[in-house]
């Protein structure tokens, strides 16, 4: 019992620091791209990159502490499917770049 929580308390600190970091970089990377789009437009798939690893983390999270529980596995599922959506947004806009 006692591992599971230190293992909970790590991966819980793990996923805020991932959200601190993440959100400043979404945060500049957004500011960039939004004051000179056409110099920073490899700024948008990075930061639809971005989003889509922190869904992904959340989800797995999710999905991995709501063991027995319904909604808490759904709400993972669905997580990692919107990070899935953003990650295929950030395939899609990259390709768009390199090719338009």
């Amino acid at each position: 019992m006692q591992e599971k929580r230190k293992y909970t308390r790590i991966s819980s600190f793990a996923l805020d620091v991932l959200h601190i970091v993440v959100g400043i970089l979404i945060v500049i990377f957004a500011v960039l791209a939004f004051l000179n789009p056409d110099e920073n437009r490899i700024l948008f798939p990075a930061i639809f990159m971005l989003a889509a690893v922190l869904n992904f983390a959340n989800g797995y999270d999710r999905f991995r502490r709501g063991r027995g529980k319904r909604k808490e596995k759904a709400a993972g599922i669905i997580l990692m499917m919107v990070g899935t959506g953003l990650f295929l947004l950030c395939v899609l806009s990259t390709l768009t770049i390199l090719w338009g």
